[in-house]
């Protein structure tokens, strides 16, 4: 095959992301590496060269019934009744590997989502965490005593308990953006409560979740107790979705996707959570801190190139302080390195592909169209791979499709608000179909308390914007999704609770 000329882009890997990028990736069904049902393959892409790095086998709906028999014969063959200490043990050892390989998981990373080293790395960092907080998790898992029935008490002793048991095979369907991040947030909880997994990877992003499946094995995981099937969502995504044979599917990813996995999951009524869209608004007021809140807010956009889904894009700037704000902006956009994610010191690497560079370019120039204007950026960077320039619109209207839409790409758009009124200031940030994030720059205490208590979303940062951790529960409302992942939330995810009542 061909594969990507190293090093990349003028950057070095190391040997261990050199020799993994050289493998013909299979799928991961019952502790081995197989050949799919079919004969299809996909090529993953270096975003920042446009050259091939890797290659992966596709699988097909048989494939994703193999894994589900796998994972049902784990589940019932011991892992659903597995000690606490021995799940907690595994994901501790787990946490333990990827700290070893973290330089290769990084630079996997990197290469196929496009994000700077520097992010990678942080992520890689934040699984490590995670799967110690599950791990830690595991052994409080427990139910409670209650009174028992009067019926049943009447002329006997009783006593009423419950069990907190887990929910059984489950399908994990993984974004394009942050894909390592995305499948532990989702596995670790699932492990540390006793359910077995199958997890689809993007068919953009597939090489962290290939690698992973290396290292679950190596750590000692029953075979079947995670499985990894790349394919396609339409095929694989499909067949999990609607499959009788799970009994829950977590998703991260469009709300459109989202919608329809709802509907494939009314067969046999499988437990859903979803994390979907945002577009989440950043309210600057007139006290802001400009010093803090310049850098602070272009982060909240640019982040991951504005490939996130709390990505701080709808910016409500007080009239007292929107030029310089803007002003601020501007200089910070045009001061950021754009370049490959290897590059030191990069801070914003490409989209992730030339298909998703188009639609965010159409955005732009749909944003032009409309009447917005363009302070800086809005255009494709001139060189190799899939750049755009950091890109800010103001003027700016609540009808606009930049304004309303999530972009998922570089692009802010400010708008100009001159009241006080916090009830008129949350109903312009609330004026969205999602739900999923938002921040409140100010240095007033009443009012920076006042605007999140009013703000529709499911987290809500203070002079900061995405503070998120593995122990802070995060979620939307409105078409941002159902449920919550990380924290106690998540692991209750993945259990079911049963009532004993036993008349002695």
């Amino acid at each position: 095959m061909t594969t990507l000329p190293l090093p990349f882009d003028g950057h070095s890997v190391s040997d261990a992301t050199r020799a993994f990028l050289q493998r013909d990736h299979l799928l991961f069904i019952d502790g081995a590496w197989r050949d799919a049902s079919g004969d299809g393959w996909m090529e993953t892409r270096d975003p920042a060269t446009g050259l091939v790095a890797a290659r992966f086998a596709i699988g097909e709906a048989a494939d994703v019934n193999a894994a589900v028999v796998a994972a049902r014969n784990a589940f019932d063959g011991g892992w659903a009744r597995s000690q606490p200490a021995t799940r907690a043990a595994l994901l501790r050892r787990l946490a333990d590997l990827m700290q070893r390989d973290a330089q290769m998981l990084a630079e996997l990373e990197v290469i196929d989502s496009g994000m700077p080293l520097f992010i990678a790395s942080l992520t890689v960092s934040n699984c490590t965490a995670m799967l110690h907080y599950y791990a830690g998790l595991a052994g409080t898992i427990e139910g409670t005593t209650t009174t028992p029935p009067a019926h049943v008490t009447h002329d006997a002793e009783a006593i009423t308990y419950t069990l907190r048991e887990p929910v059984g095979v489950t399908a994990h369907i993984i974004p394009w953006n942050v894909p390592l991040s995305m499948a532990v947030l989702k596995l670790a909880p699932s492990l540390a409560a006793g359910c077995t997994a199958i997890v689809k990877p993007s068919e953009e992003t597939p090489l962290t979740a290939l690698a992973l499946a290396d290292l679950i094995a190596e750590a000692g995981f029953p075979a079947g107790v995670v499985n990894i099937v790349n394919g396609t969502g339409g095929t694989v995504g499909a067949a999990l979705a609607g499959h009788p044979g799970i009994d829950k599917v977590a998703f991260t990813g469009s709300t459109a996707t989202g919608r329809r996995i709802v509907e494939a999951a009314l067969g046999n009524l499988k437990k859903v959570t979803l994390e979907l869209g945002g577009k989440s608004p950043v309210v600057v007021m007139p006290d802001a801190d400009l010093a803090l809140a310049i850098p602070g807010v272009a982060m909240a956009t640019y982040f991951l190139g504005g490939q996130n889904c709390m990505a701080g894009t709808r910016i409500f700037a007080h009239a007292d302080i929107h030029d310089a704000l803007v002003d601020g902006l501007v200089a910070f956009s045009q001061s950021m390195v754009v370049d490959h994610g290897l590059a030191p010191g990069c801070q914003i690497g490409p989209m992730v592909s030339p298909a998703h560079s188009a639609k965010v370019m159409g955005y732009i120039a749909r944003g032009l169209s409309e009447g917005a204007v363009l302070c800086t950026g809005g255009e494709r960077l001139d060189r190799p791979g899939s750049f755009i320039a950091p890109t800010i619109f103001t003027g700016t209207t609540p009808d606009m499709g930049i304004v309303q839409d999530e972009i998922f790409g570089p692009v802010m758009a400010v708008q100009s608000f001159d009241t006080l009124d916090i009830d008129a200031i949350a109903a312009m940030a609330n004026n969205s179909p999602y739900g999923l994030s938002g921040s409140v720059w100010t240095t007033s205490l009443s009012s920076a308390h006042k605007i999140a208590a009013r703000i529709r979303s499911g987290h809500v940062s203070i002079n900061c914007h995405g503070a998120v951790a593995h122990n802070i529960p995060f979620g939307g409302y409105g078409q941002s999704g159902w449920g919550r992942e990380f924290g106690r939330e998540s692991l209750d995810n993945y259990l079911e609770t049963k009532a004993v009542t036993a008349r002695l």
